[in-house]
Parts: C-alpha cells; sequence; structure tokens
C-alpha cells in the first residue's frame, strides 16, 4: 500500500493537484483571519457574527438564507449552484486561453482585448442578422464562431510580433488590450445597438434576446431553476476537453509544447517555430473570443459599450484560473468552476452578514492572490524529493567506495589496512 501511495506521490499531476489545494486552504484561512480580526475590532458585530461570515466563507454555495429565529440555514440552493455555473463559463475559457499560451511558452495578458474583441463581433452578429429571414439557431451558431473568430485575429497580432520581430508578448498584448477597448467603443458609439428604448440603459448594448438569439438552457434550468445557468457550460466544458486531447494526444500539441520548452531546438528538430508561436496566440484570443461570446449569447447580460476607460477583470480572471490549474485543461474547469464559487460566497456574506461587500473582495483578492503561489508550492515539493534522491545517491556512492558503512550494517567496517594486510598473508 505504501508503494503505492509513494508511486502516486512521484507523479508530477499528484504534485499539482496538492499543490493548488494547499494554496487555496491558505486563501481560505487568510479570509477567516481576516473577518476574525474585523469582527474584534468591531464591537457592533461581535463573535456571533464572525462564525456566520466563517461559515459562509466555506459553505457559502449552499447557504439557504436565514431560518426560524435568523440562523443560517444550509441545504441545496439551485440558484447559487446554477449562477456559479454560469459565471464559471467564461472564467474556463479565458482560463484556458492563458494555460494553452503558457504550455507553449507564452504569456498571454492579452485575453482582455482579445475578450472585448470577441464580445464586440458576436453582439454586432447576433443583434445585426434578422432573425425574420435567417433562423435564430443558426444567427447563435453564426456569432458565436465570429466572437472566436476576431478574438484569434486580435490574438495574432502580438504573435505576429513575438515570432518575427522578437518583441516581447506581454508589451505587445497590454498595447492590444487597450486598442481594443478603444475600437470597441468606437464600433458601438454610433452603432444602433444602443438601448436607447430605456432611457437608462443608452450606455448599454441589447441583451441577445432582444430578437431571440440566446442560447440554450439544454434542461439546466429544471435542475438549477430561477438561476441564470445556461448550455455554455457544457460547451466550455467540451472546448476544455478538446484543448487537452490537443496539447497532449495530437502532434501539434507536441510541437507547441516543443517551441514552448525551447524554440531554437524545435526549429533545429524542424519544427516551424515562427508559425506555432502565431497559430498559438490565435488559439489562445479564439479560446477568450469564445468566453465573451457566450457569456453575451446567454441572453441575460448587457454589455456596456464605453469600454475604453476600463478593461474586462474576466480576462484578466483567467491568469488565476490557470496558475491554480497548473496549465492543464482539465484542471482550469474546476479551477474557474472555484473562482465562481468564491463570488457567490462574497455575495451571500454581503446579503446575510454585517459585513460589506469590500469584505468580500478582500477574501477573493486574497485568494486569487495566493493562487500565484501554487507553482511555488510545487516546486517546494518537488525540491525537496530532487534533495532526498540526491542525499541517497552520494550516500550509495560512498558505500561503494568504502567510505560510508551500508544502511543496515550494525558494526564498524575492518580497517582497509587490515584487509590488505589480511590479504597479502592469505
Amino acid at each position: 500500500m505504501s508503494g503505492k501511495l509513494s508511486k502516486l506521490w512521484r507523479k508530477d499531476g499528484t504534485k499539482s493537484v496538492v499543490s493548488s489545494l494547499i494554496s487555496i486552504l491558505i486563501g481560505l484561512t487568510v479570509g477567516a483571519v481576516i473577518i476574525l480580526i474585523m469582527g474584534l475590532a468591531n464591537s457592533n458585530l461581535g463573535l456571533r457574527s464572525v462564525w456566520e461570515a466563517i461559515r459562509l466563507e466555506f459553505l457559502g454555495l449552499f447557504s439557504t438564507g436565514r431560518g426560524a429565529g435568523g440562523v443560517l440555514t444550509f441545504g441545496f440552493n439551485p440558484v447559487n449552484m446554477g449562477d456559479m455555473l454560469f459565471r464559471a463559463t467564461p472564467l474556463i475559457l479565458t482560463g484556458l486561453s492563458v494555460a494553452v499560451a503558457y504550455k507553449t511558452g507564452l504569456f498571454n495578458i492579452g485575453a482582455p482585448g482579445q475578450y472585448l474583441m470577441g464580445t464586440a463581433f458576436t453582439l454586432m452578429l447576433a443583434l445585426g442578422i434578422p432573425t425574420e429571414t435567417v433562423p435564430a439557431p443558426v444567427v447563435w451558431v453564426i456569432a458565436f464562431l465570429g466572437g472566436i473568430l476576431a478574438g484569434a485575429l486580435w490574438g495574432c497580432i502580438p504573435g505576429l510580433v513575438k515570432a518575427f520581430l522578437n518583441i516581447n508578448e506581454v508589451l505587445a498584448c497590454i498595447m492590444t488590450n487597450w486598442i481594443a477597448a478603444n475600437v470597441v467603443t468606437w464600433i458601438f458609439d454610433g452603432s444602433v445597438f444602443r438601448n436607447t428604448v430605456e432611457n437608462t440603459k443608452s450606455a448599454y448594448i441589447y441583451m441577445t434576446s432582444h430578437n431571440g438569439v440566446q442560447t440554450a438552457k439544454m434542461g439546466l434550468d429544471v435542475i438549477f431553476p430561477n438561476s441564470q445557468v445556461n448550455g455554455g457550460i457544457l460547451i466550455a466544458i467540451v472546448i476544455a476537453i478538446l484543448m487537452y486531447i490537443l496539447m497532449n494526444k495530437t502532434t501539434l500539441g507536441y510541437q507547441l509544447k516543443a517551441c514552448g520548452s525551447n524554440r531554437h531546438a524545435a526549429r533545429y528538430a524542424g519544427i516551424a517555430d515562427k508559425r506555432n508561436i502565431v497559430l498559438s496566440m490565435a488559439i489562445a484570443g479564439g479560446l477568450s473570443g469564445a468566453a465573451a461570446a457566450l457569456y453575451y449569447l446567454s441572453g441575460n447580460t448587457e454589455f456596456f459599450w464605453n469600454t475604453y476607460q476600463s478593461l474586462p477583470a474576466t480576462g484578466f480572471d483567467g491568469i488565476p484560473v490557470a496558475l491554480l490549474a497548473v496549465s492543464n485543461p482539465i484542471g482550469v474547469i474546476f479551477a474557474g468552476c472555484f473562482m465562481s464559487m468564491l463570488d457567490v460566497v462574497g455575495q451571500q456574506i454581503t446579503n446575510l452578514t454585517p459585513y460589506n461587500e469590500y469584505i468580500s473582495d478582500v477574501i477573493v483578492a486574497t485568494i486569487v492572490y495566493l493562487s500565484a503561489f501554487s507553482l511555488a508550492i510545487k516546486m517546494l515539493l518537488t525540491g525537496r524529493r530532487k534533495k532526498k534522491l540526491s542525499e541517497t545517491a552520494a550516500g550509495t556512492e560512498r558505500i561503494l567506495t568504502g567510505e560510508a558503512p551500508p544502511p543496515d550494517e550494525t558494526t564498524a567496517p575492518p580497517d582497509r589496512g587490515t584487509v590488505e594486510k589480511g590479504g597479502d598473508e592469505a
């Protein structure tokens, strides 16, 4: 049994999972400590509110409100679960965007810009194609593919300058992010897609439910009634599985990872490194565009068209998702769900306890920050393993050279000179 556990522990995937779980546990613990400090520092809160907030931090997804006597109750909450899956959909895809690029040796910090371009083209196609002549499901497919293509083309830009001009992709991504924010604002500024019907919504674009182009529920509304969930989460999971197959089971995936490990060695081996760098960023951009497409094709979300002043947080949130998942496409599914769960938990803490929204933001930010340490923890676990192996190898070498006794030898070895002398006498 111990041998099987030892073999399991030696696997790289096991260390990745353990390091991510340790990061999550540390983050939640820090959040609980912050709640405790705030509760003790404010006499109006008290220990009861501290205990309630900590319980919600760990079990907020299953909170069903307050029962008799104002006591917190817990159980299956279909609204919380459904909303968590809805919010996880774009996080899974932006996490995949960052993870795929990282696997190929690139840091895609341009996901927000790719997300914006995917948003713009998805909404223009979904709202611009008349559903009177083209069936709504066909318009949905066109808009979804258009969002992916827009994100992919925008992701190609930093890929091209990296491949052919050797300009750092981080700098190129930052520039394309803000260019995208201004371009999208310019596109919608004079468009007919602005919600002019509702006077208070003139700074927003119509929801795709305006003309019936929205993602099908696929039966999830029966399991999670009154929530925002739709079939987008299933599409995101399928895409994540396909990306896992692409990166680990295909020649293209091998070539992409080879370029990420050592671009010059890959070129020496006959792999087109420049093409693969551009292709990697295109795939990453397409995934970010898909995230935007699924989010806004849901039919229940509005897009704020004046985007030049800020970038979408969903694009940046893909970074901690990829870090928690250690860039594993399957792990990204669970990491995306966890990050969206934190958002739901924050709302529960705000609505059911005296703690305001800033406390929940601090908790989420702490866990997001600590998620970056999952790689460091993995390196620490692997480093200790390597140190033990090196010490064992050194000890074996000393035994073979006669400088040290075997580990199971209870008596001191005979003097080397005595052995040699005994051999002469013999």
